[in-house]
């Protein structure tokens, strides 16, 4: 059975983005979007918005829906892969980038492609997941990797029970909002 969810606002509003499956992935909750993209209202128009770990791709796809110009993708997981290009292609495929292949080893040589501030959403598979065990502390190093001069805004979606640092690097944590067992921490 598939499972679908659909752009919540914007250009691209209602258009149902395939998920891929649980076992592989989630799917960031409409709640934690409603209330991300809430926070950030206006400021993303005509910014560069970088997804890590993007399974189906619903937060850069949504950020586009609402005004970024450019998205870059990355993910790991092949059937997510499928779903993701499949899903860019439901809305501005020319305005996507997908990096495939290991965030944490991708990342580090992509970020020559970033070219200027932009908004990073970082929503790694939550540590209680097989072989998840170390994923927040390589997180944490990914993190203090990224040029200050390159970041708006880092958010990191993650397990409410995971206490984050105050601090990554020079990044600050600004922010925290909770949902259930998931929380959003935003760092600038």
């Amino acid at each position: 059975m598939k499972l679908y969810k659909r752009v919540i606002s914007g250009r691209f509003k209602g258009v149902k983005i395939e998920l891929p499956s649980k076992s592989t992935t989630r799917s960031s909750k409409t709640i934690v979007l409603e209330s991300y993209f809430n926070t950030l209202q206006f400021e993303i128009v005509e910014s560069t918005f970088i997804e890590l770990f993007a399974g189906s791709g619903s937060v850069g796809i949504e950020a586009l829906s609402r005004g970024a110009s450019k998205i870059l993708f990355f993910e790991q997981d092949r059937e997510a892969l499928k779903r993701l290009r499949s899903n860019i292609n439901l809305v501005e495929p020319n305005s996507c980038t997908v990096i495939a292949g290991d965030t944490f080893e991708n990342f580090p040589r992509s970020i020559c492609a970033i070219g200027g501030r932009s908004y990073f959403y970082i929503d790694p598979p939550f540590s209680i997941r097989e072989n998840q065990d170390q994923i927040y502390a390589k997180m944490v190093k990914l993190i203090e990797s990224i040029p200050s001069e390159l970041v708006e805004l880092i958010t990191v979606e993650h397990m409410s029970a995971l206490d984050l640092p105050d601090s990554i690097a020079t990044f600050k944590l600004i922010k925290s909002k909770r949902f259930g067992k998931t929380t959003l921490s935003y760092y600038r």
